[in-house]
């Protein structure tokens, strides 16, 4: 565990790189071998405007980079921080716990408060906008959206005190997981269930893109699903009853044009309908 630290707290930009491009290409290859469903689609079309989100997400968490870095060495240095005011535990403990605890505040709240703040969700909405999710899908948000997730990783980093090292490891498994829940493949059933007992699986978090209330607004979780069943927020539903997309933003067209979806946080509020009670499971 000592090694994995030591990498993680000098990680080479070039690795994170290879993270995302390998994970991306992996998960897009499986995606051909193994798919949830046949999409009728271009697929490099489709991923054209998930890919310049992508972009803006990395410029901007690149730009605000210093501020995770300062944080995380004064929580150090001050022995400040959740972590660092519990009794002392072994290094393994210590790194699931911090990396726990910063996909709590960095994942889960964060996405909460998303649903739940209208103008928020309305930033949110260009993730949910997306009606053929595949591995793509999972770094498809608006810069608006990027700054507030940062925001939130800071506050958690805080909060939790977590030094730089687990900040890295956190973000490289928040990666992995993101491309992962959000790729078209389809694992057995008692796999993926499996899985979801404490981790966020490909079948748990696609409940979170079907297209009505109160689907959406369930499996917040990124890396662990314990906060979704801890906190009541977990939700199943048969992925062959999936549909993508949210119910009062239909058009597909529209919604795969980055000029529209730069702009949909500025549009009309609405927020999805809710399913009527005898279709629900």
């Amino acid at each position: 565990m000592e090694q994995i630290i030591n990498y993680f707290e000098t990680i080479p930009s070039l690795h994170r790189s290879i993270l995302l491009v390998g994970g991306i290409t992996l998960f897009w290859l499986l995606e051909g071998a193994i798919p949830l469903f046949r999409f009728n689609y271009k697929k490099w079309q489709h991923a054209l405007p998930n890919f310049f989100f992508t972009l803006t997400t990395i410029v901007i968490n690149f730009g605000l980079a210093f501020l995770l870095l300062k944080t995380a060495d004064w929580v150090k240095n001050n022995d400040f921080g959740i972590i660092n005011w519990l009794p002392e535990m072994p290094l393994w403990l210590y790194a699931i716990l911090g990396v726990m605890l910063l996909d709590f505040f960095g994942a889960y709240l964060a996405h909460l408060v998303e649903h739940k703040v209208k103008p928020l969700w309305m930033v949110h909405l260009v993730h949910h906008t997306d009606h053929k999710v595949d591995t793509t899908t999972g770094n498809r948000h608006h810069p608006i959206e990027s700054v507030i997730r940062f925001s939130f990783t800071l506050l958690g980093v805080f909060i939790v005190g977590t030094p730089i090292a687990l900040v890295f490891l956190y973000q490289s498994l928040s990666v992995i997981f993101t491309q992962l829940t959000h790729a078209n493949i389809k694992l057995p059933r008692r796999v993926d269930k499996a899985i979801s007992y404490f981790f966020v699986s490909p079948d748990m978090h696609k409940v979170h893109h079907h297209y009505v209330l109160p689907y959406t607004d369930s499996n917040y979780g990124n890396i662990f699903s314990i906060w979704d069943r801890l906190l009541g927020t977990y939700m199943e539903l048969d992925r062959d009853k999936l549909v993508y997309g949210v119910d009062v933003f239909p058009d597909e067209a529209e919604n795969s044009r980055i000029s529209n979806l730069l702009t949909q946080p500025f549009q009309k509020y609405k927020k999805p309908t809710i399913k009527p009670s005898n279709e629900q499971r």
